[in-house]
């Protein structure tokens, strides 16, 4: 793969000092486009052989173009911090908004190309690895992100005859790290890794360019005219195809559905509810604080419909938790901020670090339900966010995350009940808006969408916990109870 990165391109000095000031007006000006447009980021990926030129180039970028409105971040090994979440949580925080440029010097390929040569990983699990990164790029193609991987390549003769011209000279010896030194007694591996690597993510959503970095001037010159190639050919309207996903399934013909099929009689007395109430809740606040979950996060998503009982039941599950261990996220409509992203970024950036909890008030379901019912994204985005969110739950257990996930199920009547109620009592007034009246008109779109949701995204490592909610007593308790149950069962 790497063949012709090794045939010795060049650029002659003269050509490069002709070349270079058009190009970097041209740089300059699709710069300021992008960011006068902000309708998509760009990302740059730097990877590649060490001295082949990867860090003279970010600079050159930085140079050429306004730095400003450039957001360059460098990757080495995780902080402790990053390494109590999930890999990619690092990666997603550094993700530009739109309208920018995201240099990223080494990314979320390093440390799987690095394990794997060191043998600190198996094949099996590298090859997961790159799965997971095909899937993360296509999900930031389909979101509107320009995508662009530049692998910067040395021939072994090359990178040996840098070396011993660094290390002739004290000046410059410290140039060449033991970092450098022990990756280079590998470079057959580092090779044969990075070739299945680039291989295999190499897809049509997002390529691979490989440079040969042996020449300086031909190196930024390639480089420059490759971002500047991305960025014309979207500002000029090409936007990359991504494969549709599957359909959700059809609705059954006799008409029943989860949610239809769902048993909403079943009441507690207020005696059983206090007794079976405080008896669950003292039993959290123990599994809470057992050493165990030193080693754990908690992530609890509560989704229902309106009035369905969701703040009363997180209220419940807070009481028993220590007020240092938790954090309620209230979902609403994204900001600005939130807004220049892809959908998942504002979910990513409040993941929960070892020994924490993090509970969400509404989710990244929002995507499924109602971005879905009310237009606000595409069929084909929200039908390819069922993969995307169960590949997101699979990180965050994966980093040791228990996630628990709760429909609060009521039906149509119990909420007209309820929309009433609050109507008729000032100081519930404010939970009952026109937009509640309006979305109760769409009460068969939603349940499509719910029971849509639940078929595609309740897997055996995230499995949806659907309550019937008609009385909040028994709510109530069957959240915190089954919630106990998922804690003990992650071991």
């Amino acid at each position: 793969m790497f063949e012709s990165a090794e045939i010795g391109h060049r650029v002659s000095k003269a050509e490069y000092a002709r070349r270079v000031p058009k190009l970097r007006e041209s740089l300059l000006g699709a710069q300021y486009e992008l960011l006068g447009r902000g309708e998509f980021p760009v990302i740059v990926l730097v990877n590649g052989v060490d001295g082949a030129g990867k860090g003279e180039t970010v600079n050159l970028l930085n140079e050429w173009m306004d730095p400003r409105h450039i957001h360059t971040h460098a990757f080495g090994e995780p902080s402790d911090e990053e390494r109590e979440r999930p890999e990619m949580w690092r990666f997603w925080r550094a993700l530009p908004p739109k309208g920018r440029i995201g240099i990223l010097f080494g990314s979320w390929y390093t440390m799987p190309i690095l394990n794997r040569v060191m043998g600190h990983e198996k094949r099996a699990a590298f090859e997961r690895r790159l799965t997971g990164i095909r899937h993360f790029e296509r999900m930031l193609v389909a979101e509107g992100v320009v995508v662009l991987k530049l692998w910067f390549h040395l021939s072994k003769a090359s990178q040996r005859k840098r070396l011993k011209r660094l290390l002739s000279k004290k000046s410059t010896a410290w140039r060449v790290t033991a970092e450098e030194r022990r990756h280079f007694k590998h470079y057959d591996e580092f090779l044969d890794v990075c070739e299945d690597a680039l291989r295999e993510t190499s897809s049509g959503e997002a390529p691979w360019q490989v440079i040969e970095g042996s020449d300086a001037h031909y190196r930024a010159l390639t480089a420059g005219q490759m971002l500047l190639d991305a960025m014309r050919a979207r500002l000029d309207g090409k936007v990359v195809a991504v494969a549709p996903s599957a359909p959700p399934p059809k609705p059954a013909i006799d008409g029943r559905n989860v949610l239809r099929s769902l048993d909403y009689s079943r009441r507690l007395t207020h005696g059983v509810y206090e007794r079976r109430l405080s008896r669950a809740q003292a039993r959290l606040n123990g599994l809470t604080q057992a050493a165990k979950m030193r080693d754990r996060s908690l992530i609890v998503v509560f989704e229902g419909m309106d009035a369905a009982g969701k703040g009363s039941a997180i209220r419940r599950v807070t009481r028993a938790l220590d007020a240092r261990f938790y954090r309620v996220v209230p979902v609403a409509s994204p900001s600005d901020e939130e807004g220049a992203q892809p959908y998942l970024w504002r979910f990513w950036r409040h993941v929960p670090r070892r020994g924490r909890c993090v509970i969400f008030d509404r989710s990244w379901y929002g995507r499924v339900l109602v971005e879905r019912v009310e237009k606000f994204c595409g069929e084909p985005d929200w039908m390819r966010a069922y993969h995307e969110i169960n590949d997101f739950e699979g990180q965050l257990i994966g980093s040791g995350a228990i996630v628990a996930k709760f429909w609060l199920a009521i039906t149509p009547e119990e909420q007209l009940k309820r929309f009433r109620a609050r109507e008729n009592l000032p100081y519930k007034r404010f939970k009952i808006t026109r937009e509640d009246w309006r979305n109760r008109k769409k009460w068969p779109l939603y349940e499509r969408a719910v029971c849509d949701m639940i078929e595609r995204t309740s897997t055996d490592l995230s499995p949806w916990s659907v309550v019937g909610s008609d009385d909040k007593y028994f709510a109530r308790v069957t959240v915190i109870e089954r919630l106990c149950e998922l804690i003990e069962g992650a071991g």
